[in-house]
């Protein structure tokens, strides 16, 4: 699903997006939950689903600007800090939500742009689990620059589906340090996983 929709284009129905990324309607329908909880999109009971954020002319230029490189490390900043706070503030809810994602994080790991959507989402979902609406901007944030040209350059690179296991393995141990409630193992587990990636990224800019 590769179309872009602009503030107040409706979304098409729940099966439809289902059917084009060939993943599950549970799977669309939390998307479309978290989305809706970070206000980017809005339901009319009898009207459909509309989108309700609008890019601006900063946000293109930041993705312009900022290399991957650059970006990784605003994520080891991040992110950390954001699977504790999901550990602290994260509902059942939240839990069955990230469980949903890293299920089709995993159904996704012969096809590298499906993965790559589903990651961002997965990524997304710690921090809409901190419930704090600051931090879920930021992200929001991070997404857009990782949609960026100069990312998608490398996905060939890096996105081999033996790699695409190797992160899945890492995000699973992410999920269920989250799940069980261990701030410490999650913090560590997603820093190495981000070191890892950042090392992937040197290794495709050199190659």
């Amino acid at each position: 699903m590769n179309d872009r929709y602009a503030s107040g284009d409706q979304l098409p129905p729940e099966r439809e997006i289902a059917r084009q990324l060939g993943s599950s309607r549970a799977t669309v329908r939390a998307a479309l939950r978290m989305l809706e909880e970070q206000k980017l999109i809005t339901r009319k009971i009898g009207s459909g689903t509309f989108v309700a954020h609008a890019g601006t002319q900063a946000d293109e230029e930041i993705s312009e600007v900022t290399s991957p490189l650059e970006l990784i490390e605003v994520r080891l900043a991040l992110e950390p800090h954001i699977v504790r706070l999901a550990v602290v503030h994260g509902t059942g809810r939240d839990m069955s939500n990230l469980a949903s994602l890293l299920d089709e994080l995993e159904s996704s790991q012969d096809d590298h742009e499906r993965f790559s959507q589903s990651d961002q989402s997965f990524h997304l979902g710690f921090a809409v689990a901190t419930h704090n609406p600051l931090l879920v901007s930021m992200y929001r944030r991070v997404n857009e620059v990782r949609g960026h040209a100069q990312w998608n350059k490398m996905k060939d690179k890096i996105l081999v589906p033996s790699r695409i296991r190797e992160y899945n393995a890492s995000h699973r141990l992410i999920y269920e340090a989250i799940n069980r409630r261990d701030a410490d193992a999650a913090a560590e587990l997603i820093t190495a996983h981000l070191l890892e990636a950042r090392r992937d990224l040197v290794g495709a800019k050199s190659g």
